[in-house]
């Protein structure tokens, strides 16, 4: 979504809104490019000694913004409903395809671009669940969450980046 582009419910976006949301497209597009031209095979292979690969960053940032709009709506319990196999979000497995992992990823934004641009109230907070990494009763206003996406979805073009340089020599940006 860009500055000026009407919602699913017809709401055009302004300000911060706006501001947050043309920030998160502009890392998504970096994401998007990173895997540009692809065969499935590259989008699955391992470049580094991590687990990562291509597709499954692409997967992974589809269901971390899921999971968070999830938080956004319903809080910790809902944040928890969607959770599977961890590991399993970072690997592309049998039959999936980039292009389906694309699409997904693209339903996915829309979903939170919409959600964005219709909370009530972007200084609302709400409760982080229970781990080691947030402080105990520590709370994040909507805003925070959509900056956290924001932040994961820049950190993730990154590392996609570093993966296509090493698969082919391509880069995003540079």
């Amino acid at each position: 979504m860009t500055t000026g582009e009407e919602t699913e419910t017809g709401r055009v976006p302004t300000g911060e809104r706006a501001d947050l949301l043309r920030t998160l497209a502009k890392h998504r597009g970096f994401l998007r490019h990173t895997v540009r031209d692809l065969t499935d095979e590259q989008a699955a292979r391992r470049t580094t000694v991590s687990e990562l690969c291509l597709g499954g960053l692409i997967k992974h940032v589809a269901s971390m913004e899921r999971t968070w709009a999830r938080f956004m709506v319903g809080g910790v319990e809902a944040m928890r409903s969607g959770r599977g196999d961890w590991a399993e979000q970072f690997r592309m497995a049998e039959g999936e395809t980039l292009a389906g992992l694309l699409d997904d990823y693209e339903r996915a934004a829309r979903a939170t671009d919409e959600l964005v641009a219709t909370l009530p109230d972007l200084d609302a907070s709400r409760a982080l669940p229970e781990t080691p990494w947030f402080e105990p009763g520590e709370r994040w206003s909507m805003r925070r969450v959509v900056l956290h996406v924001i932040a994961e979805t820049a950190q993730h073009a990154g590392h996609a980046d570093i993966i296509r340089e090493a698969l082919d020599g391509a880069r995003t940006m540079g």
